[in-house]
This record gives C-alpha cells, sequence and structure tokens, in this order.
C-alpha cells in the first residue's frame, strides 16, 4: 500500500500500527482538559487519538501527559557554541523537536557557504531543523564582516527543502530608509516568512516596519511594547536566552487571547543553561509558575509558533500530524519522560546520528600579532566620554559619560570606578581595523577577557584594565582559531577553542560546559561579576541594538545610527 494508505489503515483501526502510546492523558489545547486513550503512529506521522488501539510496537504510557513537541522559533545554533549534532543531543531530550534558526552569526564569518553547512546538518539531524535565510549579512555598514549578502545571493538557497524564509531583518532604520539592497529582499521573500528585530519601535515607525511584510519580532522586553507588536500584527516571540531574559516581564500576557499570537524562543542560550536550568522545557515552567494558564502556555510552546512559521503539520496531537510527542510525568514542572520526534523514539534517533558535515571556517581568524601598544587610547581634548553601559540580563545598553584617568596623553582604564577599556578587532583579514572605547558594568579589577563571538560581524573582542593581558588574550584567541580567553598581563587562565568559524566548538557538549564553568570562575577571580560574561561581551559590538555599542570602525551611536566622533 502507499504510505496514504496505510496511514489511513491503521489510522482507522483495519490494520495494526507501526507504533502505539498506550494510556496516555492527551493534553488538549483547545479546553486544557487531560483526555485519556492510545496515541496510533504510522511512520512519522500520527494517524489515531483518544481511542484504543494495537500495534506492531508499544509504549505504555502509564498515565503520563503526551504533550506536542516544542518548537523553538527563533535561535542561532552558533550560540549554543555546540555543532548542530551536540546541540540536538541536548535539547531532543529536553522536548525541543523543532528549532527554527538563523545562521547569521557563521554567515557573516563565511557567507553562503556557512548558510549552507548549517542546511546540510538540518537535512541528517533527527529533530527538525528549519533554516531562516540571513538578511543581515553585513547587519550594518558601520562594521567589517567576512562576508555580504545580497537577494541574489540567497535565492538560490531558498530552493532547498529545510529553507523556510528570511531570517530577523535588523537594520530596521534602513528598512524605514527604504535601502534598494533591503528592499531587494524583502520583495524577493514575499509570501514567505519574515522574521523581524526591531527593539523599541513604535508608532507609525513599527507601522511602517510592519507593512514591509515583516510578520515576527523576538525583541519585545516589556507589556507595552508586546501589546503594541501584537496589535499591529506581529507574533511576538518570547525570549528567554542566556542574556536577554523576557520571560518574566512577558508572562502575564499569556492567555486563551493571546496565546495564539505569541509564541517561545531561545534566541542565544548557552550549554551552561540548558544543563542547569533547561531549554524550552525551562521557559515552560517559568511561565507557568509566573501564573499562565498551562495549557495556554504549552499551546504557545508549539502550536502558535508552528502556525506562525507556517508549520501546520505540527503542534497539536491530532491524526495526520506530524508524530512530535513529548511524555511528561508532571504539566506544571514540565518534566519530561520521553520524546518521540517523527514517529521515532529521540534515544534511538540519536544513536543513528552520524558524523554528518565537515566543520568549516578552520581559519577564519586573520590578524596580526598584537602589541600592548595596539590598546592605547589618545586622550581627546574633552575630559568626558561616551562610556557603554552594560546592563545585566539585558543586550540593551546604556550610553553613559564618565571620566577616564590620563597620564601621559593617553587614557586609562579605573578599576575603582568599574571603566574599563574595549577594544573591537576586525578578524577576518580585511582592513586591520581596532575600535577602541570604555565600558561600565562588568567589575574587572584586572586582566583581561576575549571572544571572537561578536554579534553579528564577529570581530574579535576585548575587555580589560591591562593592555598587556588585553594582547595576551586577544593573541591567545587567534592563536587558538576563535574562542574564549581570560587572562591577566601574564598569563593565560581559561581559555576555550571555538574553531569552527570562530564560532562554534568541535568538543562535546560536556567538554564545552566544563570549559565554561572555569572560563566563568576564571573571570569571577579578576573580579567580573556578570553572571553571563562573554554572552554580554559578545553584544556589545552588535549596532542594531541601542543605546550605544562598539565595532572595529569605533563608538557606534544606535539611536542616531552613526558612528560617535571623539
Amino acid at each position: 500500500m502507499s504510505d496514504l494508505a496505510r496511514r489511513i489503515a491503521q489510522g482507522s483501526g483495519a490494520e495494526p500500527a507501526d507504533l502505539v502510546i498506550r494510556d496516555v492523558r492527551l493534553l488538549d489545547l483547545l479546553t486544557g482538559e487531560l483526555l485519556p486513550g492510545d496515541i496510533a503512529i504510522c511512520g512519522e506521522r500520527i494517524v489515531g487519538t483518544l481511542e484504543r488501539y494495537e500495534g506492531a510496537r508499544v509504549i505504555e504510557g502509564r498515565g503520563r501527559i503526551a504533550v506536542p513537541g516544542f518548537v523553538d522559533t527563533h535561535l542561532h545554533v552558533e550560540s549554543s557554541l555546540l555543532t548542530p549534532a551536540e546541540l540536538a543531543r541536548c535539547v531532543l531530550p529536553r522536548g525541543v523537536t523543532t528549532l527554527i534558526c538563523d545562521p547569521h552569526e557563521i554567515a557573516n564569518v563565511l557567507g553562503v557557504e556557512g548558510i549552507a553547512w548549517m542546511l546540510a546538518w538540518a537535512e541528517v539531524l533527527p529533530l527538525d531543523l528549519r533554516v531562516q535565510l540571513s538578511s543581515c549579512v553585513p547587519a550594518t555598514a558601520f562594521e567589517t564582516a567576512g562576508a555580504r549578502l545580497e537577494a541574489a545571493d540567497l535565492l538560490p538557497l531558498l530552493a532547498h527543502p529545510k529553507a523556510l524564509g528570511l531570517a530577523e531583518v535588523m537594520n530596521f532604520p534602513g528598512v524605514l530608509a527604504r535601502d534598494p539592497g533591503l528592499l531587494a529582499k524583502l520583495e524577493a521573500f514575499a509570501g514567505r516568512p519574515i522574521d523581524g528585530h526591531c527593539p523599541l519601535l513604535s508608532g507609525k515607525a513599527l507601522c511602517g516596519y510592519a507593512a514591509a511584510g515583516i510578520r515576527s519580532e523576538h525583541e519585545a522586553t516589556g507589556p507595552a511594547e508586546a501589546l503594541e507588536k501584537l496589535r499591529k500584527g506581529f507574533q511576538v516571540l518570547v525570549r528567554e536566552g542566556s542574556v536577554s531574559k523576557d520571560l518574566h516581564a512577558l508572562a502575564p500576557l499569556i492567555s486563551a487571547d493571546t496565546s495564539p499570537f505569541l509564541a517561545f524562543c531561545t534566541d542565544d542560550r548557552n550549554p551552561l543553561d540548558v544543563e542547569e536550568e533547561g531549554h524550552l522545557d525551562f521557559l515552560v515552567r517559568a511561565a507557568i509558575r509566573a501564573g499562565a494558564p498551562a495549557h495556554h502556555v504549552y499551546r504557545v510552546a508549539s502550536w502558535s509558533g508552528a502556525r506562525a512559521f507556517g508549520l501546520a503539520d505540527r503542534g497539536f496531537l491530532a491524526p495526520g500530524r506530524r508524530a512530535d510527542i513529548v511524555l511528561l510525568d508532571d504539566l506544571e514542572t514540565c518534566a519530561v519522560s520521553q520524546v518521540i520526534v517523527g514517529g521515532r523514539l529521540a534515544e534511538e534517533a540519536l544513536a543513528g546520528l552520524g558524523p554528518g558535515p565537515a566543520p568549516v571556517g578552520r581559519a577564519s581568524v586573520r590578524l596580526r600579532r598584537l602589541l600592548p601598544a595596539d590598546f592605547r587610547m589618545p586622550a581627546p581634548a574633552a575630559a568626558s566620554l561616551p562610556v557603554i553601559g552594560v546592563i545585566p540580563g539585558k543586550i540593551i545598553t546604556e550610553r553613559l559619560l564618565a571620566t577616564p584617568p590620563r597620564r601621559d596623553g593617553v587614557l586609562l582604564a579605573d578599576p575603582e570606578a568599574d571603566l574599563a577599556k574595549v577594544a573591537v578587532i576586525e578578524r577576518h583579514g580585511k582592513n586591520g581595523n581596532i575600535g577602541k572605547g570604555f565600558v561600565k558594568g562588568f567589575g574587572l579589577r584586572e586582566g583581561a577577557i576575549a571572544s571572537s563571538v561578536g554579534h553579528d560581524s564577529h570581530n574579535l573582542t576585548v575587555v580589560g584594565v591591562e593592555d598587556a593581558a588585553m594582547a595576551l588574550a586577544a593573541n591567545r584567541v587567534a592563536e587558538l582559531g576563535g574562542g574564549f580567553v581570560v587572562a591577566t598581563a601574564e598569563r593565560v587562565v581559561a581559555e576555550l577553542a571555538l574553531p569552527i568559524a570562530g564560532l562554534v566548538s568541535d568538543r562535546t557538549f560536556a567538554e564545552v560546559t566544563l570549559a565554561l564553568r572555569r572560563l566563568r570562575a576564571a573571570a569571577r577571580e579578576l573580579g567580573c561579576r556578570l553572571p553571563e560574561p562573554f554572552l554580554q561581551v559578545s553584544f556589545l559590538p552588535l549596532p542594531v541594538i541601542p543605546h550605544l555599542k562598539i565595532t572595529d570602525m569605533g563608538l557606534f551611536d544606535v539611536d542616531r545610527f552613526e558612528l560617535v566622533r571623539l
């Protein structure tokens, strides 16, 4: 029989199902009821629910609760620091069966080659990885990226079965200014899912942005901002990453009325947070704990996000839908017991995962050896200077004024005033730019921390209070082929190599988490008080998030969308 005929036969009970999950309580996303019965599966599809079925293979549900597999509607795989295979091993057992990713981190380093690598991984992973094609490579003209992608570069990739639409359109000033290159991309992807990114945008400007056909947005950080975006037609993606933590503020919005128009995403979530707290299962737990009704939360975690991105075959446990099923021991705490993905047990699907595509971008850090003198900053005439103010748990930064101490005509860091130097070094081998400034909020008393992860152009970023330590840390990152480094003026204290495009480790989840713990402890020993210092470093060069940032070209005023002239 054809696959269709087999599904009909098994669903109607004329033949035993390939797989039966017996005696579960199915969470009804419509009413919140827990309905007893079996789930019958043929191949990768559910063919029967709420009835009694026989199957060639049976999983005993024993009264466990069945909910749809979770959909992460916006993330950057590279921000996990893991290969797609290691990320799947990490999140699939936690109930995440669909990931919608934007590979613009690796695309900003390697261009089409980076996106093609992600698409190749999407073909072999046991969970469903869908790829939004990166819209902003580079994000702005005020930084040096490793690549530049226009509409003509993206269109050939759109034919790939795992390509979904256009990824977050970060350059919202460019949209409002009707930049021809951005308009060409928006027109080319019309009718496909187009993801947004417009922090704090409101009023007529938000209307203009929505008029471009952009339908989802994950930068709302408060209820008023989220409500305006909902009312103007956006699917609001409630984000809880490792730095950007918006769930607590937005959870009160989750209701019967709003849940179809919300979804969950992680954006940038590192392995330590996944190990210690969870992934989307953590968002579900936290939202329920905040008082949101459970079945509305599970709707947001599955059906709502799938529908928003045109994935109508999942997110609901019903005949004909994809067999992505999470079995829970407890609904309120989202205690995941077992996962079925595409009709297969997750552990069996992961066991069959091969080595996958070969790593790319192993020689992507191209810069000369740096000297302490490279980090000296001549003192300008003005006494007070604009300084980046870090806000823990946010990627938005403040524009502060400070008066750094001076000696022999150069500016110095001031650990007592929590004033550190920050430098962004072009690392793609194009011009050798070094943008320099000051940042407040790291708490460093000595040494430096350096990273080749610097959203979104991914130049090398160093924060430190000693020029010698900054040079040592930056040079070690280059020697590793990319990575994270904590150093004093005399020695490297902790490190993690990220040799795949300077963004991703070739090690296991367990090895990466161990290295991150050592880095976190080392940064704390130097005085850093931020819970996630490297993620905070990585967002300092992001010139599309208010208010003051820094790129390899210098300090950048996001509100005015121009470089700061000292």
